[in-house]
């Protein structure tokens, strides 16, 4: 049955610790499934929820966005893909009383673990300026707040509009919409933190800013490079294709500082052999150093070019720009350096090189272990120019595999949440609304703070998410949202971001996934884009958590009602009662959507188009794919130092912490670790089980500094660290961004280590 939430925190910095695992899922992924689906919603609604999970006719999971097969499991989910609906189904409740009960500053003492557990929130509340507690406020009330706010501002570049991943289709189209119809491209959102660099890079090198794969492109690969990423904790359902990819034939590379269970073994809970015995997933580990990826690819197209017959001759002519001048950078590479950049061997190099050069179909995969350096950039165009040396773009079973981590943060950007958003796009946006929406960039998340800090912005209305737990430099951050006049959170659950508060600020509960959505018109479902660009339909079955709740939808209806007026000839109220009524205006405006309501019905829903994929066609400036060439940068620590990465752990999403172990990693019952390889922990004069402080260094000369962190002794790549955020964040400084992107460098953070007492 279903238990109450804590009443206090539990201790975060004294964990149990056992030896790594080696093999992901399998019976202790089923059994941590049902105790936390259990202890959230109680077995009845447990069975009940999660048989439609991601089925055609239920809801989109609310975790990651990997694709789906046509045919589905009966289970359709994941371990965290359950926790992550567990989470949203709870039976627990966050009501008036419990506000009441607890002021600002308890809150802002509580650890994003206990917030998160206290369940949905079942009313919009107010918090006044110079006040305590939250109060109960009603909807027309907190719309007129915000209407009072946005609408005294000196312009409206005064106000920012972040979006989260989860946000739908149809409620992040309505959310840029209203803010461009009251004038402003302030659309922050999280891909600014995440996969902005993989967008900017595959935008500049093939001319779409996604993957180029679809789901059964793994399955028919020679080759998989999974590089970056850790999908048994991050994208544990992507196993599976890795699996049926095995069983086809395929070899996998996995590049990584820190060997993964997910990428060792994958025990199939589908499959009772292979959940007992297993498949054994990649054929070689490459364990690099951080940062240390653009030197290592830089190499293998070195001597892919040395080889004879290794280059698509005929796809590179054909095809691609650029070549000559990427080909005079690529022969500059040097072993020596490389093998300093990576911390890896010779033969390990020239084994991946054995590899790739015996594939005819190779897919690269990666995630933030790529995107989140002061190169990341530069590291993913290196990655591009591999595989267009070998012609594997446009190709059945070989490209780019960008996986998003949020369920729609890839939709949600095609939907135009977007700080710099293409002039076709506003065009066609002005001719379907009548309206004039401005053509001067917005901010993305680095430098929305930055004009919180300074006083340049002083509205924050995020649609979802937890902006303060999710961004870097904790301590600037959390200043800078405290000079907001007023900030709004659209939320389901408690977290962060609802203690750190403007001077005024409300929270506007809303339905979640797992939600019955009734409108006016009757019942309504949303859409979501996944990772390989399909896009299908979402429906809850479970009844609100609350009779006061609003849809995302209608939030942005109603807010643009209040704050434009009756000079908005947008047809607001019409939009809230019928989201078929707005994908008729997105198939009008947005490119791939046409006829959006007929096609979404059909069940699975639809793919989109991408030219690289479907035609060899590559919408660049060029006309043609593009090789690039840009100097190869890795990071240099000084003597005494440590390069630390920021990452989850396995009860973990995003900011969302389910619980306080990380199974596969052998730490149980903590979060404040910090994983140290056994010979820099010597030198350093870091004993097992000892305790540290945290401090980063930066050219700004400012302490940052993590108090309180337990070392393990751990297999990690010499020279490097690992930590969790959002505990670490506070170590990330703003400035330290990716070039071009602009994506907070938290995979690069030189630190370090003060022993403390604990």
């Amino acid at each position: 049955m279903a238990t109450k939430p804590p009443e206090g925190d539990p201790v975060q910095d004294a964990p149990n610790v056992a030896p790594p695992k080696q093999a992901a899922a399998g019976l202790p992924a089923i059994a941590h499934t049902l105790k936390i689906a259990n202890r959230q919603m109680g077995l009845r609604r447990t069975a009940q929820t999660l048989l439609k999970v991601n089925q055609k006719d239920g809801f989109d999971c609310p975790g990651c966005a990997w694709p789906e097969e046509d045919k589905r499991h009966t289970a359709e989910f994941c371990e965290n893909g359950a926790k992550a609906v567990a989470e949203e189904a709870t039976v627990r409740r966050v009501t008036p009383a419990f506000f009441a009960a607890h002021s600002l500053s308890d809150l802002a003492d509580r650890s994003g673990y206990w917030l998160g557990q206290q369940g949905r929130i079942t009313q919009p509340v107010y918090l006044p300026e110079g006040a305590s507690h939250y109060e109960p406020v009603t909807w027309e009330r907190a719309f007129a707040i915000i209407a009072e706010e946005l609408n005294a501002l000196d312009s409206p570049d005064q106000a920012l509009f972040y979006t989260s991943g989860r946000t739908s289709n149809e409620a992040a189209f309505l959310f840029q919409l209203f803010a461009r119809e009251y004038g402003t491209n302030n659309l922050p959102d999280c891909s600014n933190m995440c996969h902005e660099s993989s967008g900017s890079a595959l935008t500049e090198t093939i001319g779409i800013g996604k993957g180029s794969v679809l789901l059964e492109d793994l399955h028919q690969a020679d080759l998989i490079i999974v590089a970056g990423q850790n999908p048994g904790t991050n994208h544990p359902r992507m196993l599976s294709a890795l699996e049926k990819a095995k069983a086809a034939g395929a070899k996998i590379i996995a590049v990584n500082p820190l060997s993964e269970a997910g990428t060792t073994r994958f025990k199939n809970p589908q499959n009772p052999i292979g959940m007992v015995r297993g498949t054994p997933l990649s054929d070689l580990f490459l364990q690099i150093r951080i940062g240390g990826d653009q030197a290592l690819f830089r190499l293998l197209n070195k001597l892919v070019l040395e080889t004879d017959s290794a280059v698509d001759e005929e796809f590179v002519r054909e095809h691609t720009h650029g070549f000559e001048e990427f080909a005079a950078a690529a022969k500059t590479a040097d072993w020596d350096e490389t093998l300093t950049a990576t911390g890896l061997t010779r033969p390990e190099i020239e084994r991946a090189l054995a590899m790739i050069l015996a594939s005819e179909r190779t897919i690269v995969c990666w995630a933030m272990g790529l995107t989140q350096h002061k190169h990341a950039v530069p590291t993913i165009r290196e990655v591009v120019n591999l595989l267009l040396l070998r012609g594997a773009i446009g190709r059945p079973g070989a490209g780019v595999c960008p996986v998003r981590g949020h369920s729609n943060v890839q939709g949600d950007r095609t939907m135009g949440i977007f700080e710099r958003p293409a002039p076709a796009f506003l065009d066609a946006l002005d001719k379907e609304f009548g309206i004039t929406s401005p053509r001067h960039h917005g901010l993305d998340v680095v430098r929305s703070i930055e004009a919180l800090r300074d006083g340049r912005a002083k509205v924050l209305f995020a649609m979802g998410g937890n902006f303060v737990g999710a961004t870097p430099d904790t301590d600037v951050t959390e200043a800078a949202i405290r000079r907001a006049s007023l900030t709004v959170h659209v939320s389901t659950k408690l977290n962060r971001s609802h203690a750190v508060t403007g001077r005024r600020a409300l929270i506007l509960p809303t339905l979640g996934r797992t939600d019955k959505d009734v409108q006016a018109s009757g019942k309504q479902f949303v859409t979501v884009e996944d990772s390989m660009g399909m896009v299908h339909a979402s429906r809850g079955n479970l009844p609100p958590a609350s009779p006061h709740l609003l849809s995302e939808p209608a939030i942005v209806a109603r807010m643009a009602r209040a704050v434009l007026g009756t000079g908005s000839a947008t047809p607001w109220e019409e939009f809230e009662g019928d989201y078929a009524a707005i994908r008729d205006r997105i198939s009008r405006v947005v490119p791939g959507f046409e006829d959006f309501n007929t096609r979404i019905a059909r069940p699975g829903g639809f793919t989109l188009p991408h030219a690289p994929r479907d035609e060899r066609r590559f919408p660049t400036k060029t006309g043609k794919a593009n090789f690039t060439a840009a100097p190869v940068e890795y990071p240099k620590v000084p003597e005494g130092r440590l390069l630390l990465q920021t990452l989850r752990s396995h009860d973990q999403y995003n900011t969302t912490i389910y619980g306080l172990d990380d199974r596969y990693r052998g730490i149980t019952g903590g979060r404040r670790v910090v994983l140290v390889n056994p010979a820099d922990a010597d030198r350093l004069g870091l004993a097992d089980g000892s305790y540290t402080d945290l401090v980063s260094e930066w050219t700004d000369g400012v302490e940052r500094r993590a108090p309180g962190f337990r070392v393990v002794h751990y297999p990690t790549a010499p020279g490097c660290a690992a930590a969790y955020y959002p505990e670490t964040n506070v170590l990330v400084p703003l400035d330290s961004t990716a070039d071009i992107s602009n994506t907070p460098a938290s995979k690069s953070v030189i630190v370090r280590f003060e022993p403390t007492p604990r």
